[in-house]
């Protein structure tokens, strides 16, 4: 998996689930991104309330989809709604590498000891190392820092992988069950760092 530069980026995004979702139907039926593009500009396919809001959705989606192999489409649209948010999931971590590290560091290391709580004050020592690792995440305000970790939990919560509890400091970690063909497809595509992370595993 490639790895890009640390952004907070993720502080203007959601999990877009039903939008990605839309993005690989449309590849299915043989669009190009060109067309996705284009059908999104001029039919806001993805209900978007302005303009800028749909470009927005339509860039970060595609870009999400691109992250992948695009053998992960056949794979996609014969899974059932479980196995596609963690396909998304697997999407927006390819393509946010400092959400990939929080998942890989914190998320797959509670599983790995048999912790089930994800604890605000587990959020906070994440970004404090990142910023002693880091430069750039090292200038960023414990505002943006806050709404980061804020919208990992959201994230998360909307593929799966944390109760509904959202005014609790501390969060239940729900461990996936990984359909075996997506299993497979993250190990054959380079991406079995994700599926240790999403199993809770060395």
């Amino acid at each position: 998996m490639k790895r890009k530069a640390y952004s907070a980026g993720a502080v203007k995004f959601s999990f877009w689930f039903m939008e990605f979702r839309k993005v690989v139907q449309l590849l299915a039926a043989e669009n190009d991104y060109k067309e996705i593009k284009r059908l999104s500009e001029e039919e806001n396919i993805f209900g978007a309330s302005t303009p800028a809001r749909a470009a927005m959705i339509c860039s970060t989606t595609t870009a999400r989809a691109k992250a992948l192999d695009p053998s992960f489409i056949p794979l996609f649209m014969d899974s059932d709604v479980g196995t596609q948010k963690l396909f998304a999931l697997a999407a927006v971590l390819a393509h946010d590498t400092l959400f990939f590290d929080f998942v890989y560091e914190v998320i797959r290391e509670k599983l790995i000891i048999g912790s089930n709580e994800l604890a605000d004050s587990d959020i906070r020592i994440f970004f404090k190392h990142k910023q002693e690792q880091d430069e750039k995440v090292a200038k960023w305000k414990d505002y943006t820092l806050h709404r980061l970790g804020s919208c990992y939990k959201t994230q998360l919560y909307e593929a799966g992988l944390l109760d509904d509890n959202k005014f609790s400091n501390t969060r239940k970690i729900l461990k996936p069950i990984l359909d075996p063909e997506l299993k497979h497809w993250l190990e054959d595509n380079g991406l079995n760092s994700l599926a240790k992370a999403f199993e809770g595993v060395r």
